[in-house]
């Protein structure tokens, strides 16, 4: 079999002034690789002719299949069929297919239908049309010397329609695509240049047809092993076994051994066993619970969050000892304690987590500088706490105190999944 290789183009003028940003091409890939295609590169252009043209062409000399996304609008800046006709030699015909689409998709909209809207229905003459279920313009199919251009929407509930039931289907009709695996381990406690030597012999005696990506993350390194065979079950075994190799390596630095997110992970640990979750913030800021929170399902064991950011909500709310703020700091193991513990009862939770620090880029002194994050988590009776020091960048201290705070729950909950 042989690798079978795409390239992704993107058009519209609203992408690179970064008025949207492109979505279309990282969901495209994902469901592509899936398939056994493999992403050579991803281009977003203007809405102009020439880059139109010397897109497509430089496409063509590296891909077997090119797929592009907008521009096929009814405003006069939507330029791609008609270059698309210029590139291909043909010209611009009238479908009755595609109008007879249009009128059935604006058949409860009364006014809709207008010249431009009609002028949808007008094709390149060499494209197999693909009637676009969700929309009015058409997607359009070009063949030359054995390889594929497709040309559809921008719009990504219309992309993504077309993409899983008509586009996708007859690619891997039309091509005979290898078989392309991949397996994550999620690496917690190594800096990436650390886990690169930790694990040089092994990753230095793969088989050529493997491949390891190093994907850091707030903290989170995930180890991406992929693979490429024309028998999916050798693969998956050789490639199972090398995972077994560097898991053997690693130890208790493998956090998990599925592509999630630590959120999602804690959500199954919890969902297992049964337990609920409260989280007490200050230096987070509720960034906890609204990544807890993005999992669908994650209200049959997470009840809520208080966000005491005032040292006055930590007293009045949590119960924390306005003493030990005054001698101890906001920022300390005895505060951060008393937040887990008040949390915990207050919503009367199995597990609890609670995180105070100094984010910056303010605020910091010589005894506790920006960056320092006392984090702790509680259940059944017992209390973790940590001394966490991060760098000078405030969002990037938020992202790692959560990343932190999570694997302590995952931590005194002693299990993986």
């Amino acid at each position: 079999m042989k690798n079978i290789q795409v390239e992704i183009i993107t058009i519209g003028d609203e992408i690179l002034i970064g008025q949207i940003v492109d979505t279309n091409s990282a969901w495209m890939s994902a469901e592509l690789n899936k398939a056994g295609f493999d992403i050579v590169q991803i281009t977003s252009i203007h809405d102009d002719r020439e880059q139109i043209l010397t897109s497509l062409g430089n496409a063509l000399e590296r891909a077997d299949i090119v797929l592009i996304t907008g521009g096929i609008g009814p405003t006069k800046d939507d330029i791609t069929k008609q270059t698309l006709c210029e590139f291909f030699g043909t010209k611009l015909v009238f479908d009755e297919s595609v109008y007879h689409n249009i009128e059935r998709l604006l058949v409860n909209r009364k006014g809709v239908m207008n010249e431009l809207t009609k002028a949808q229905a007008m094709v390149p003459q060499s494209a197999t049309v693909i009637q676009n279920k969700a929309g009015t313009a058409p997607i359009t199919w070009f063949e030359k010397d054995g390889k594929v251009v497709v040309s559809m929407p921008g719009v990504p509930y219309e992309m993504k329609q077309t993409m899983n039931f008509d586009i996708i289907p007859r690619l891997k009709e039309k091509f005979e695509a290898s078989v392309l695996l991949h397996k994550t381990l999620l690496i917690y406690g190594y800096p990436e240049s650390a886990l690169a030597i930790k694990i040089a012999d092994w990753e230095d005696a793969l088989l050529s047809n493997l491949h390891l990506a190093y994907l850091p993350h707030y903290g989170i390194i995930r180890l991406r092993l992929s693979g490429v065979s024309d028998d999916v079950l050798t693969l998956e075994l050789m490639m199972n076994q090398q995972i077994d190799k560097v898991k053997e390596i690693l130890g208790d630095a493998v956090v998990s051994d599925e592509d999630v997110s630590v959120e999602e992970l804690v959500g199954k640990i919890l969902k297992k066993k049964d337990l609920t979750l409260a989280t007490a913030e200050s230096c987070t800021g509720g960034n906890i619970a609204h990544l807890i929170t993005t999992i669908s399902g994650s209200s049959a064991y997470f009840k809520g969050s208080v966000v005491s950011y005032a040292n006055e909500v930590k007293t009045k709310v949590l119960g924390v000892s306005a003493n030990d703020i005054e001698e101890c700091g906001a920022v300390s193991k005895e505060v951060v304690e008393q937040m887990v513990q008040g949390v915990q009862q207050l919503l009367s939770t199995d597990v609890a987590v609670a995180t105070s620090g100094i984010m910056g880029p303010d605020g910091g002194t010589d005894e506790k500088p920006v960056g320092t994050v006392w984090i702790a988590a509680c259940y059944n009776g017992k209390v973790i706490s940590r001394k966490f020091q991060f760098n000078n960048q405030r969002e990037q201290n938020i992202e790692r105190a959560t990343q932190a705070a999570l694997l302590m729950v995952r931590e005194i909950l002693g299990e993986e999944v």
